[in-house]
């Protein structure tokens, strides 16, 4: 829950409906001076809160809910109405997002220093005078850091890499660390120095404790508008085109290519060197063991079972191959006795 003083820190924030109607749209049923003090989900909203049906799933909460207003779509209207005030748009979910936007904004919480005293910055690093570095952080050699972006706690950005406008890095994320790259020699490993760097663009938010390797003579890409979850892990070499998302724990390969507006669910993993078209969406825990060249979304899962079933099914995919020559060979054999 969303709330005054526990998710906006020492200031208040109460928001009169017509307030938020008049920054964000929406049609309002309901008074517009009704104050709202807290943001909260159907089912533990309080009366000051303002709540959200962003799926049809969630309708048997709307009308228990005791929230002040509740934002739905024109499609239920009626029932939103039934049990209060209400605002009517056409994107709940994303009307949610713009309204805690707004509710950040407000928060009146004090401006902290653009860069915080303990962070570690090279002389030679570029950092625009509106970006802000948070506490411990490491921003070495060469770096370039654009207009607007953030580095919460603990972020290293290595030395070459560079962050483009209204970017956000969350605690722990390091940018330019070297990719996994050695060469076998007689039994032991020999390493691969990693030349390139990491270029990212403008608007890429990246989750806590995510790492981005550079490359080993090209660069990783990251372009515009990407969201990376926690702990997703790019290889050296991989792009990842516009506006694609990539949950918690993903992990990419080396040199794959992953395009535009493209979605992995969680745990989900690309093999080195694969391609990913536009618009491909790889479900939660899926292994990408080929390129994918169409659009859609793609499953590769070996459906839960009891272990004991699991056992039986994995030892059947094993005989798949010879059952598949048998097959083949009953098929020549039944076409060779059919007459001409």
């Amino acid at each position: 829950m969303l709330s005054a003083k526990s998710a906006q820190g020492v200031c208040d924030v109460l928001l009169p409906l017509g307030s938020i109607v008049a920054a964000l749209g929406g049609k309002l049923y309901g008074d517009p001076q009704c104050e709202i003090g807290a943001l909260a989900p159907l089912e533990t909203a309080g009366p000051d809160a303002l709540a959200f049906l962003s799926h049809p799933k969630y309708i048997k909460q709307l009308a228990a809910s005791r929230a002040a207003c509740v934002v739905v779509g024109a499609e239920h209207l009626a029932l939103a109405q039934s049990r209060g005030a209400c605002i009517v748009v056409a994107q709940p979910y994303l009307y949610f997002a713009r309204v805690t936007q707004l509710w950040k904004s407000r928060s009146g919480q004090p401006d902290a220093a653009r860069i915080h005293p303990s962070a570690v910055i090279d002389a030679e690093a570029e950092i625009h005078a509106t970006a802000s570095i948070g506490a411990l952080c490491v921003v070495e050699r060469g770096v370039r850091i654009g207009a607007g972006s953030q580095l919460k706690s603990r972020v290293t950005v290595s030395e070459g890499c560079t962050l483009g406008e209204r970017c956000l890095l969350h605690p722990g994320v390091v940018i330019g660390a070297d990719g996994f790259g050695f060469a076998p020699n007689a039994g032991v490993w020999e390493k691969i120095e990693q030349l390139g760097v990491v270029r990212i663009g403008n608007d890429v938010e990246i989750g806590a404790n995510t790492c981005i390797d550079r490359g080993a003579l090209g660069d990783t890409v990251i372009e515009d508008g990407v969201k990376l979850d926690n702990l997703v892990q790019i290889g050296h070499n991989v792009r990842i085109g516009q506006h694609s998302a990539l949950a918690g724990c993903v992990g990419v390969a080396g040199s794959a290519r992953i395009g535009a507006h493209c979605t992995l669910g969680g745990g989900a993993i690309v093999l080195g060197h694969l391609e990913l078209a536009d618009h491909v969406h790889i479900s939660a825990a899926s292994v990408v063991t080929r390129s994918v060249l169409v659009p859609g979304q793609y499953t590769g899962l070996f459906p839960l079972d009891s272990n004991a079933a699991w056992e039986k099914n994995a030892a059947a995919l094993k005989q798949l191959k010879q059952l598949r020559e048998r097959l083949r060979t009953l098929e020549r054999g039944k076409n060779a006795k059919e007459p001409p």
